[in-house]
């Protein structure tokens, strides 16, 4: 319920208790002096006066508020209608149009995950078989090597006039418009020969429409333009079909990193198994040596005993020396030697058998 009707109705009910006030008053005043009748009568009256103006006063608040909200509306109206209307006029311009599709393409590749001169490059220059210099406005690098050109340079004059088009006839001549000119650029793509210009590259061209409601309008006029596209190389993609398909690139991209660096981890532990074998030969000789010299010791030490101390000790038995000369005594310590790889080893250095035993 607005403003003006809910005034409305609070004066119709101040009348009809004004009337029925009255009526009492009348009733009344036929039983009372003239000028005891007349003052409830001012005194209503008054309080209606009051209750006139309050109302009359609160309905000129809200229609200032309507009319200032009002007022709002249309400020914002005409500033829409003239940004929409710079828009328009910006997209019919050429090269707005096509930077604006290329602004459209870079964010599906960044959506997408590619890395930029990695997986993909932006508007490289080539020249074809026919010797023509092109420039397309991506070429996307398979995992295989292999490239794919994508072109964003579409013209979608005839859709926007079709948009703005109020007649049902003139905004189906202009969608067929647009097909025309979806159709006359998938011929010049074709002509370009793209796939010539970057090789290895992939035999087909992308040409990417900015916008789903480009394609599917024009395939309202037109439903064979996919296939006509196809037989021409040409594979007509939107923003979500194109998503997908370098969402596939980007996972074949991750699919061969992985694979590389199995690789990288595979010559690394080759590299390692190599070195362990080179020292644990070494570990095996120096082990052997220490054997070798322990032994050595031991004799050493027991012919020490054997034929020197006991010369010694007669210097002990007559007095001459002032301390007896200390025995050296024999290494006891075994060497370990290493064990087979299937054999497992405690800290201890005893052999752990399969059931959990040591021995």
């Amino acid at each position: 319920m607005d403003a003006a009707s809910l005034l409305t109705g609070l004066l119709l009910g101040a009348l009809l208790a004004t009337a029925a006030t009255l009526g009492v008053v009348a009733l009344l005043s036929r039983r009372r002096p003239a000028n005891e009748g007349l003052e409830p009568v001012h005194e209503s009256l008054d309080h209606l006066h009051r209750l006139l103006a309050g109302m009359e006063r609160a309905r000129a608040t809200a229609h200032g508020e309507l009319r200032e909200q009002m007022g709002t509306v249309g400020q914002t109206s005409t500033l829409l209608r003239q940004e929409t209307a710079a828009l328009v006029t910006a997209l019919r311009t050429p090269h707005v149009r096509g930077r604006w599709g290329e602004v459209q393409l870079r964010r599906v590749v960044e959506v997408a995950g590619l890395l930029e001169h990695c997986d993909f490059v932006e508007q490289p220059s080539a020249t074809n078989d026919a010797g023509a210099g092109v420039r397309p406005d991506l070429v996307v690098t398979l995992a295989d090597g292999r490239q794919v050109v994508v072109d964003a340079k579409v013209p979608f004059t005839g859709y926007i006039e079709a948009v703005q088009a109020e007649e049902v006839a003139v905004r189906a001549e202009r969608v067929a418009a647009h097909a025309r000119q979806l159709r006359a650029h998938v011929d010049t793509l074709s002509a370009r020969r793209y796939p010539t210009a970057f090789r290895p590259a992939a035999p087909f061209t992308v040409l990417f429409v900015p916008s789903d409601g480009f394609l599917t309008t024009a395939l309202e006029a037109e439903p064979g333009l996919l296939e006509y596209g196809f037989a021409r190389d040409v594979v007509l993609a939107t923003p979500s079909t194109l998503l997908a398909l370098l969402r596939t690139v980007a996972y074949s991209w991750r699919q061969e990193r992985l694979a590389r660096d199995a690789d990288q981890v595979l010559e690394v532990g080759r590299r390692l198994h190599a070195r362990l074998t080179t020292l644990s030969g070494h570990l095996t000789r120096l082990g052997s040596a220490l054997g070798a010299a322990m032994t050595r010791y031991n004799e050493t030490v027991g012919s020490y005993e054997g034929s020197v101390l006991v010369a010694s000790r007669r210097f002990d038995d007559l007095g001459v020396a002032e301390a007896p000369v200390p025995s050296p005594q024999p290494l006891e310590a075994t060497i370990r030697t290493l064990r087979p790889a299937e054999t497992p080893v405690t800290d201890d250095g005893r052999e752990e058998t399969r059931d959990g035993t040591t021995g």
